[in-house]
């Protein structure tokens, strides 16, 4: 490989990765690189590669501030655009109020081993960390079965309450939509028999036409457990 090629090579490495390096060195490692970089700067071939480098880096940090200041000029312009009235003016003007809080903490609900296996017979997955307790006691790290992360995704209707016809969440509401979800993690596993329970909190309401859009952040809490099972960020939809 060619010394021009090579010291591309690295440029493009550095670019992706541009704090990996610096943040494993030590502190007089990091010295001497900083005093590299300044008389590499003076050598002709190696100060123009560097030269470059930072070069891209600013149009990168340049080009993802515009497009960040883009999103949202066009967010505030949807959300100008948008004229609410009557229910949802009302319903806009509680939820924003309420931006931050926890607004819902559900029933606790035990995970069984029927529950998890009536889920892999539903959904075809059956791998044996979840459905086979005497394996998982001799093989898994956890000693035990777990739930599905998509089992537990697919109860935050009635962990958080949101399918109670007898006491509807939004009861003015025409109706109301599952949007999707923004981000889920996983950080620890809920074993067989954990109780969990959803705590909700509003993260965002936006106008939209015919109604509004809520941000809400779902942790599903492990009783016992100081790391929550999982994080969900969701949308959801309010038509009047």
């Amino acid at each position: 490989m060619k010394v021009v090629d090579f010291l591309k090579h690295k440029r493009e490495i550095l670019a992706q990765h541009p704090f990996e390096l610096k943040d494993w060195l030590s502190p007089a490692i990091r010295d001497y690189w900083r005093e590299f970089q300044q008389k590499a700067h003076l050598h002709p071939l190696l100060g123009r590669v560097l030269d470059l480098q930072a070069d891209q880096q600013l149009l990168q940090r340049q080009a993802a501030s515009q497009a960040q200041a883009v999103n949202s000029q066009t967010a505030l312009a949807e959300k100008r655009s948008v004229e609410l009235d009557g229910e949802a003016a009302i319903l806009f003007a509680e939820l924003q109020a309420r931006i931050g809080e926890e607004t819902h903490i559900g029933e606790w609900l035990q995970v069984s081993q029927s529950l998890i296996d009536q889920f892999a017979a539903v959904t075809g997955d059956h791998q044996w960390i979840h459905t086979n307790p005497e394996r998982a006691a001799a093989e898994s790290p956890f000693k035990t079965t777990i739930a599905h992360g998509f089992l537990t995704l697919a109860l935050l209707p009635q962990l958080t309450g949101s399918v109670d016809e007898a006491t509807p969440e939004f009861p003015s509401a025409r109706m109301v939509v599952n949007f999707g979800l923004e981000q889920v993690r996983f950080p620890y596993p809920i074993k067989v028999d954990s109780n969990i329970r959803a705590r909700t909190k509003l993260s965002r309401v936006t106008p939209i036409k015919g109604g509004l859009e809520l941000l809400k952040e779902i942790k599903i809490e492990i009783e016992g457990i100081r790391r929550p099972g999982c994080v969900i960020e969701s949308l959801t939809r309010i038509y009047f």
